[in-house]
């Protein structure tokens, strides 16, 4: 079964001193078919390079070109249901990069998400299940 992959999650599978990384990392090596959405990278990058870490980055885009991870992408149509999302939560002050996971989600018929940010996937109502998996 196919998972989603979030941005904290992955930060904390590959950053050893993060204290969520044994978790993450144990959970991320347990799924035979992890897929990055596109947008989840350059948050990632971002993230990863505040702290000067190129060598961690490098890494990472090294393992998607040699196929680890699945980069997958992002469609207008999933835009078009994160801009929904965004009007229908915006109490929640969700994030954009949390709704098109959502909406990449619903199109690939994907229940499972990977994320350290269980509130706002918890609060979500995807159109094709009742709620999400959220792991780890």
């Amino acid at each position: 079964m196919s998972a989603l992959l979030d941005t904290g999650f992955l930060l904390a599978a590959i950053i050893e001193n993060d204290d969520l990384h044994e978790i993450c990392a144990e959970t991320l090596e347990e799924e035979t078919a992890p897929l990055l959405p596109d947008l989840v990278l350059p948050e990632l990058a971002y993230l990863i390079l505040r702290d000067g870490d190129y060598e961690i980055l490098t890494d990472l885009l090294d393992a998607i070109v040699a196929g680890e991870l699945k980069l997958l992408d992002t469609l207008p149509a999933d835009l078009a249901r994160a801009s929904e999302l965004l009007k229908t939560y915006q109490d929640t002050r969700i994030d954009f990069v949390d709704c098109v996971i959502v909406a990449m989600a619903e199109r690939l018929n994907i229940t499972r998400i990977l994320t350290v940010d269980r509130r706002h996937f918890a609060i979500v109502r995807p159109k094709h299940c009742a709620y999400f998996e959220i792991l780890p």
